[in-house]
């Protein structure tokens, strides 16, 4: 459930989630329903590493959220990277530029985004069982406020 403003309206959610819980499973188990505050508005980006036979570990960035499937605004780069390699990324795609502020976007966080982009080379590079990892999308906030992965898939050989 989203938008929840207040404290009456988490507990109506809440009474909800139980009630068509139940009605859906009526055997099961419920332990609790976790609950976290609604994320502020930003740009979304996509990031993700996988394994190839013939290049290693190569790492993708690019415009996320929906838009990745029909825009297929991404790039790639051979794990691990270097600043000047996740720079490169960013700046060869219109994801990368849109980070600087755009018309109504304003500058968002770009060197939390390299960092991500960084660290998740290395987690590539370091781990070859990680045979592919999604992170889309990733909210990347206003500058100085850092990024959040709103959605992780995985796969471990």
């Amino acid at each position: 459930m989203l938008n929840l403003v207040d404290a009456e309206a988490v507990s109506t959610g809440f009474s909800e989630i139980i009630s068509n819980t139940k009605a859906a499973f009526p055997q099961a188990k419920i332990e609790g329903v976790y609950i976290q505050p609604m994320l502020p508005a930003g740009q979304e980006v996509i990031l993700g590493a996988i394994q190839d036979a013939q290049f290693g570990s190569l790492v993708m960035f690019g415009l996320g959220g929906v838009e990745v499937e029909g825009l297929k605004d991404v790039t790639f780069s051979l794990a691990p990277l270097t600043l000047q390699d996740a720079e490169w990324m960013l700046e060869n795609t219109w994801a990368g530029h849109r980070l600087h502020g755009f018309r109504n976007l304003p500058p968002a966080d770009r060197q939390a985004v390299l960092e991500a982009l960084m660290l998740l080379g290395q987690l590539s590079a370091d781990f070859p069982q990680l045979a592919e990892i999604e992170i889309n999308p990733l909210r990347v906030f206003p500058a100085s406020h850092g990024t959040a992965a709103l959605d992780v898939r995985m796969r471990l050989v």
